[in-house]
């Protein structure tokens, strides 16, 4: 009997000039080599304590970037998915500034729209596409969206992620009533961004105790 192929692969995402933005790397080895795909690797059983961990040194690795949140996505199996052979791929996905990508300065990242993607190896799309759609659905009712925009930020840039991902304006008024609701943000003091147009704005920052997981409304945005 062959052996399974165990691996992790990662969906790194971030808010790019193409909108929402998947990092890509070219493969270093057949099969597919040369062509870009997500960040993946073989999970290494004698230095990996689960999946989770094994997707964390992938990524370091591979881009260099340290995530804030990492959350599971899916198992991805079967015969047809890795011309290898049988594969098992525990997928994960990632949320990042832009600026954290550009600070790393690998090389070999390449950022490409959701929306422009062409074919990708192995059922990497099909990864994409379940990471897209799980980040879109936890918009409506989680702090998810707070990991794209930095460690300090106003309100407004913050609204502004929540209506990128959501491909809708939202009501200013309702929009701080919940996240006023969420309780995840803490003013910085004595901390302003003075790029406003009308007046400095206060920054604000996750709380400590959700700066690697997520707060929820009992109703969406």
């Amino acid at each position: 009997m062959n052996d399974v192929i165990c691996t992790v692969d990662t969906v790194l995402l971030t808010l790019g000039d193409d909108g929402l933005s998947v990092a890509l790397l070219k493969r270093e080895r057949e099969p597919y080599k040369g062509v870009a795909a997500l960040p993946g690797g073989y999970i290494h059983t004698d230095k990996d304590l689960d999946g989770y961990g094994a997707a964390l040194r992938v990524l370091k690795t591979k881009t260099g970037i340290d995530v804030p949140y990492l959350e599971q996505l899916a198992a991805f199996t079967g015969a047809a998915r890795d011309p290898r052979g049988w594969s098992v791929s525990l997928a994960y996905y990632a949320l990042v500034p832009h600026a954290v990508i550009a600070a790393a300065g690998h090389p070999g990242v390449k950022l490409v729209g959701v929306d422009r993607l062409h074919t990708l190896p192995f059922d990497h799309a099909a990864i994409v596409a379940a990471a897209v759609q799980r980040l879109r659905g936890k918009t409506q009712y989680s702090s998810l969206p707070c990991f794209l925009v930095g460690e300090l930020f106003t309100l407004p840039q913050l609204q502004r992620v929540y209506e990128a991902l959501m491909g809708e304006p939202l009501n200013k008024v309702s929009f701080r009533r919940k996240m006023a609701e969420l309780d995840v943000l803490e003013a910085a003091e004595g901390q302003m961004d003075a790029s406003s147009p009308s007046r400095p704005a206060q920054l604000y920052r996750l709380r400590p105790e959700f700066r690697d997981r997520l707060g929820l409304l009992k109703r969406g945005l």
